[in-house]
């Protein structure tokens, strides 16, 4: 008995490479300092165990409902906004090099980075049963915030949520220290495919750094920001030919009320 349970574990990075995973998490996060109500909502990591990709779950609600919208021609606004999420950024990852590329959106434009973080993880003796899975204890430091994972080598993949990867098994469980950020893994399941978000519209590619500086100018002055996107040929703030002054005004205030409440990101540097 004790070979076969050997003999299972050392098959199971070829059983999983062969197949589409999805693994849910429960994503808890405090996007705006000034709120002390989190917010929670589920997002997924899709995997062939060769790479992977990180998404909320209403990403992909959003673009089936935007497809069927397509189709029949009738757009509903109100459902979209419904759909609306505070993970506002997909992931793919490399799991053969550990590099990903970062996609999310500016203002109304399309962007994303190519980055390879380095996790310098320090295992710790703690060890605890998390659901079904006995995982260890880990931590490390990352985007100006220190956390702590919890990984399980009965899942012999190296990724888990958001950009953390390169423990010695799935990560099941990570927080910041702070308690801003959480995710938590509550259901695996196979899938038939690894699900690809569509792309609306052109994607800018640029350097994380220039990334960063884009999204602190967007931060300070939403209103100047958004106006430089227009002049320059973005797609700034997508106001519709004919629209009413007076709803243009609503909508700007709307928009820099949004993006005033996501002052406490996930990486803080």
């Amino acid at each position: 008995m004790k070979l076969l349970k050997i003999l299972s574990v050392l098959a199971m990075p070829l059983v999983m490479a062969q197949q589409n995973t999805r693994f849910v998490y429960q994503v808890t996060l405090s996007p705006d300092s000034t709120n002390v109500e989190k917010k929670t909502e589920s997002a997924y990591l899709d995997t062939d165990g060769k790479k992977s990709v990180f998404y909320a779950e209403n990403s992909m609600k959003r673009d089936s409902l935007m497809e069927r919208m397509r189709a029949t021609k009738n757009f509903d606004r109100e459902q979209m906004q419904n759909l609306r999420s505070n993970i506002q950024f997909i992931i793919e990852k490399d799991l053969t090099n550990q590099s990903l590329v970062y996609k999310s959106r500016i203002g109304r434009d399309n962007y994303s980075y190519p980055e390879t973080p380095v996790f310098e993880w320090k295992i710790l003796p703690e060890t605890v049963k998390i659901g079904d899975y006995q995982t260890q204890k880990a931590e490390t430091k990352f985007g100006g915030r220190n956390w702590y994972a919890w990984f399980t080598q009965e899942i012999p993949l190296q990724d888990g949520p958001y950009k953390f990867s390169g423990l010695p098994g799935l990560i099941v469980k990570v927080q910041d220290a702070k308690g801003d950020y959480s995710f938590d893994l509550m259901q695996t399941k196979k899938i038939a495919e690894i699900y690809q978000p569509l792309n609306r519209g052109q994607i800018i590619t640029l350097s994380k750094s220039k990334y960063t500086d884009m999204e602190k100018k967007m931060q300070k002055d939403p209103a100047s920001f958004v106006n430089a996107q227009r002049n320059t040929g973005g797609r700034g703030g997508g106001n519709r030919p004919g629209m009413d002054p007076k709803e243009m005004q609503e909508r700007q205030k709307r928009m820099e009320a949004e993006i005033k409440s996501r002052n406490n990101p996930i990486e803080l540097k």
